[in-house]
């Protein structure tokens, strides 16, 4: 599997970023309020993401990329949070800053740094990206019949009835020039909740692997691989994929720009309920006007009883409740992964992921 290392998140996030900033302050979102019991200042340590250091001062975490002050000429430039940084409140402008306190006249103007040396490594992401990696090179959602056509394994190394690192795959189909693959295993069907109809397949992820030996025959026999990584066992029948090139993503979070209603469509691992820092797919994606970086607010439908106080035993819904919020960083076509953010309850499928009010 190709992994992603901390810098390239770091700087695609940071780059990206800033320019959202530049393009979107005047579209801002009228609520974007700091916490009453916000404190001046916060001590940047490793660990740390942007949302849970804008958490400590803002209402919404997601609000952050509206309450930096920053000109156009740094937005330009990539600017980096490292630890050791210290993150103050401007409780007069209403801003968040970085650097040494408004009173001290002895020092630079307060904003965010230019920083190139180590290329970025150490600086703090802005969400916990160990979390979400694994699915951003693995395409778990595929379309109907996407594997359809796709080189399979057509025998595994004598004596093995599944295969583990370093054994020998035998693989037949058009391979286009890639030597570097993915192996998937068709899996079950996801329903979109409120339809019923089928709107995607996660597919089981089993491993990696790579060319050593090509069929020279015309389709006769078989290409020879190993197998680099296994997360589980493959064997005959199993598909392989190219391994996806590094995707440049944009973790800015934002509102979508059109209104959105989804649903709660599985929870990755086949559970019933979530917490924090989980992984969950919705019933919206790109089609629907979702992109990387939307978040939703979670809330959950307010039940139907009879009120039998004054004898009518009507049926009155209660109100909605809204518990807590989805981060969304990978998109497909009519589905979304999106990182659990902070809850004050547990995820269940079918509870309702809706634009922020």
């Amino acid at each position: 599997m190709k992994k992603f290392s901390t810098a390239v998140l770091c700087f695609a996030f940071a780059a990206a970023s800033l320019s959202l900033v530049a393009s979107s302050v005047q579209a801002a979102p009228a609520r974007c309020e700091f916490l009453a019991n916000a404190p001046d200042s916060h001590l940047v340590v490793k660990g740390d993401t942007l949302w849970d250091i804008s958490g400590k001062f803002l209402q919404h975490p997601w609000c952050w990329p509206q309450v930096w002050d920053m000109n156009r000429d740094q937005i330009r430039n990539p600017h980096w949070i490292y630890p050791g940084q210290i993150v103050y409140f401007d409780r007069i402008n209403g801003r968040l800053r970085l650097g040494k306190p408004m009173g001290d006249m002895s020092i630079d103007r307060v904003s965010p740094r230019i920083r190139i040396e180590g290329l970025g490594q150490e600086a703090i992401p802005a969400i916990p990206s160990n979390v979400i990696e694994p699915f951003l090179s693995q395409p778990l959602i595929i379309e109907e019949n996407e594997l359809q056509g796709t080189p399979r394994i057509v025998a595994t190394q004598e004596g093995h009835v599944f295969l583990g690192k370093n054994d020998k795959a035998y693989v037949r189909g058009d391979l286009k020039a890639d030597t570097s693959f993915q192996v998937f295993r068709p899996g079950l069907p996801l329903k979109d909740p409120e339809t019923g109809k089928i709107i995607g397949y996660e597919a089981a992820y089993l491993g990696s692997v790579k060319l050593v030996q090509a069929d020279k025959s015309g389709g006769d026999s078989a290409h020879v691989f190993t197998v680099v990584a296994a997360k589980e066992e493959m064997g005959v029948g199993d598909r392989l994929l190219p391994v996806p090139p590094a995707p440049i993503l944009n973790y800015v979070p934002h509102p979508p720009e059109q209104s959105v209603n989804a649903r709660i469509v599985s929870i990755y691992g086949g559970v019933t309920h979530a917490g924090q820092n989980q992984i969950v797919t919705i019933n919206r994606g790109k089609s629907d006007g979702i992109d990387i970086g939307t978040v939703l607010q979670l809330s959950r439908s307010g039940a139907v009883i009879i009120d039998k106080t004054e004898g009518k035993k009507e049926k009155i819904k209660l109100p909605d409740s809204d518990y807590g919020t989805l981060f969304v960083f990978r998109v497909f076509h009519n589905i979304s992964y999106a990182l659990i953010m902070q809850v004050s309850d547990s995820v269940q499928i079918g509870d309702v992921a809706k634009s922020p009010e």
